[in-house]
């Protein structure tokens, strides 16, 4: 009996310590949990619950999603980087996940490229450029001239400083050659409060977050960030149209502690695959105005770098970096 329940032990031990590639064959073995590092509501949120809702279905175990929100993204990033790397803990972050290292320099308790890996991304974020209604412009190109016929008298709004909204614009009046003034805001709500009553005049901000107003007529669009015309408005050309190599779009990502071993990362990112090529969940996804968006693990490590790079240098455009 005795040698009976001395093989327990034995056999944990020899299950923990046989090589990653064993063990990913068992992964995932347990519920994962999901931290989307904002709060319930917002795109990051959206596509997490519907993209991983699909993942049981494929991989066999719950994916539990937990919000962790603050200081925009950091606190629950760093909950996922001290976690432990055995792919049982994911993390959900947007682009600013990049931002946020120039926005919080030397502030962040973690390594934004060191101690991550990234997965895959999940979802595209498409910008648009808009006016208010009663703006005498009805193209990208009219609001360029009218910009430089009246510089720094059109003023644009924000979500706040650094915020994706505020470098798409900086971008756009770097790329454009024009001047115009920036008015920050306290997040995408009171930016969007700010445009429909004329106290600014232009921004970008993502497609889901002025649908609502774009169909309403309280916004006019421009142009959207994509390098293409996007499915959502076919109607609206691409802001590249008027000003060649435009192109500025955010994701959702999904990311693991660095250290995870690679079959597991591997079968994650193999499961995401799937789930991302599902119709209902592309269906679903597209309905939030958001486009399905899958890479290699490799092919995003090359992406994050590139991001970070030019994050760089857009905030050191504005003095951030």
């Amino acid at each position: 009996m005795k040698l009976r329940y001395l093989a327990l032990p034995l056999l944990a031990v020899a299950a923990w310590s046989s090589p990653p590639a064993l063990r990913a064959q068992s992964y995932p073995a347990k519920p994962v949990r999901v931290i989307v590092v904002f709060p319930p509501g917002g795109s990051n949120d959206v596509t997490a619950r519907i993209v991983f809702a699909k993942l049981p279905e494929i991989m066999g175990q719950q994916f539990v999603v937990d919000n962790r929100g603050g200081a925009s993204g950091t606190i629950g990033a760093a909950v996922v980087a001290k976690s432990p790397a055995d792919g049982y803990t994911v993390m959900v972050q947007s682009t600013t996940h990049i931002a946020n290292a120039y926005g919080y320099k030397g502030k962040l308790p973690y390594d934004t490229l060191g101690d991550f890996i990234g997965v895959t991304p999940l979802a595209r974020q498409v910008g648009i450029l808009v006016v208010h209604p009663a703006m005498p412009v009805k193209s990208t190109r009219e609001l360029i001239a009218l910009a430089k016929k009246r510089p720094g008298e059109i003023n644009y709004g924000s979500a706040g400083l650094a915020s994706y909204v505020h470098l798409s614009m900086v971008l756009f009046t770097t790329m454009s050659k024009t001047k115009m003034t920036h008015v920050p805001y306290k997040g995408g709500g009171p930016l969007s409060i700010a445009m429909i009553s004329g106290e600014v005049q232009t921004t970008i901000g993502t497609i889901g977050s002025f649908f609502n107003h774009l169909k309403s007529g309280k916004m006019r669009p421009l142009g959207v960030t994509s390098p293409k015309r996007v499915s959502q408005l076919p109607d609206v050309p691409a802001i590249a149209e008027a000003v060649p190599g435009f192109d500025f779009t955010a994701w959702v990502g999904s990311f693991v502690p660095a250290g995870t071993p690679k079959p597991i990362v591997d079968s994650l990112n193999a499961g995401l695959k799937k789930a991302l090529s599902d119709p209902d969940v592309a269906k679903k996804l597209s309905a939030q105005t958001l486009d399905p968006m899958y890479m290699t693990p490799e092919e995003f490590a090359v992406r994050l770098k590139a991001d970070y790079e030019r994050y760089g240098k857009l905030m050191k455009a504005i003095g951030m970096n």
